[in-house]
């Protein structure tokens, strides 16, 4: 899928999607956005295949796979098949078009990352984190319908286009098991909600969550307090202590949540003074923003294995490191290329908190290079072109790339 949507694109989409009416014309601006985002692909969107992917029966709507989470329990990955998936991406194109998020929403935003949201609270105090239990399978597809019906959106009997509004909520919802506890009593009921693992559920969590977000927002600056949230991940700090569990900010926090129909995962609500390292998403946050220890001993040993064993003996013993740590080893890559992007996607990780000019991530950045197929294959390439013309190189390039 490409990215390369520019401002004349986005402002098109949005001249498009303010002045449509029908489900015809909402099918033209899919294409629209499809031929934007796939080069090599297109799937002709029309009324027809519209009503087939939104109907809760139809075999071509999602395939689901369970993975362990760290704590034993099970989560429920639902993903889309290829056309729904497609129509999915353009929906969530043209919603990104035309919706602006809360400033206090850090995930799921094209130009913000967890180090933004991270950066705002260093140098605190007092960091307080709360945890949203089952995040998206909270969201019902009521919720989805009632916000569409308003500005941005607009997809209302007002603007005669609810029926627009209706299939995007069926599309973006699946029928999903739940558990909830009612007078102390667990029951499971199956409930139309926004599922993890499709495209469009991160955009939808923001625009429910926007409420949520001005509120709480409203509520810090009363007390002096910043806010953050990154999709079920909340963070406030401050310098001053206002988090007492029977506290006024504290209980209005927890109004406010509830209020807002989600749930506080109290396993994992923590208070973080400055003379113990403070996280947020994952970010030390106390003077300067870093990785835990444990984050670089884990890179340097995954490149030790690499120097040291060879690609293939290393990619055996990177993958058991890589399971513990994950709580599986299923639905693992089964190639060293696999270890290769995960080293590349930690130092890029490494970079974006510490900086490109960090001793640290260059050393290991260094070492990484010298053992990179990618990094030796773009080398053989130039040497190649040199010697023997740029379609020789590029014959062999392709060749060792599609190998």
């Amino acid at each position: 899928m490409q990215s390369n949507i520019t401002f004349d694109h986005k402002q098109k989409i949005k001249d498009f999607y303010n002045n449509l009416k029908t489900l015809h014309e909402f099918c033209d601006l899919l294409n629209y956005c499809q031929k934007l985002l796939y080069s090599e692909i297109f799937i002709e969107f029309d009324e027809s295949k519209i009503r087939d992917l939104s109907r809760i029966n139809s075999k071509k709507r999602y395939y689901y796979f369970e993975l362990p989470k760290k704590n034993g329990e099970m989560r429920v990955i639902h993903a889309p098949k290829k056309e729904l998936k497609i129509l999915l991406q353009c929906i969530n194109c043209i919603f990104n078009c035309i919706y602006t998020p809360h400033e206090s929403a850090y995930g799921f935003i094209q130009n913000l990352s967890i180090v933004d949201g991270a950066n705002l609270h260093l140098g605190s105090n007092y960091v307080f984190n709360i945890d949203l239990k089952d995040f998206f399978h909270s969201i019902e597809i009521g919720r989805i319908l009632r916000r569409l019906n308003f500005y941005p959106f607009n997809l209302s009997e007002e603007y005669g286009r609810k029926e627009i509004g209706n299939y995007i909520a069926w599309l973006a919802c699946e029928n999903i098991e739940i558990e909830k506890k009612v007078d102390e009593q667990t029951e499971k009921k199956i409930k139309r909600v926004l599922p993890q693992g499709s495209p469009l559920s991160p955009i939808l969590t923001n625009i429910i969550c926007e409420r949520l977000d001005r509120k709480l927002l409203g509520l810090s600056r009363r007390f002096g307090v910043k806010y953050t949230r990154y999709a079920d991940d909340i963070t406030f700090s401050s310098m001053h202590n206002v988090y007492q569990s029977d506290g006024i900010f504290r209980m209005e926090v927890e109004a406010i949540i509830k209020d807002q129909y989600f749930t506080i995962n109290q396993q994992k609500v923590r208070l973080q003074k400055s003379k113990v390292r403070q996280v947020v998403t994952g970010i030390t946050v106390n003077k300067k923003m870093n990785v835990s220890k444990s984050y670089i001993k884990k890179l340097r040993l995954w490149i030790n294995f690499w120097e040291k064993y060879g690609s293939q003996k290393a990619f055996t013993l990177f993958i058991k490191s890589y399971g513990d740590d994950k709580g599986y080893n299923k639905s693992l890559g089964s190639s060293t290329l696999f270890m290769e992007n995960v080293i590349e996607g930690k130092l890029n990780f490494l970079k974006m908190v510490k900086g490109e000019h960090n001793t640290t991530y260059i050393k290991l950045k260094i070492r990484f290079e010298n053992l990179s197929s990618k990094n030796k294959l773009i080398t053989e390439t130039l040497e190649l072109w040199e010697k023997e013309g740029i379609e020789r190189a590029m014959e062999q390039y392709y060749k060792k790339v599609n190998k």
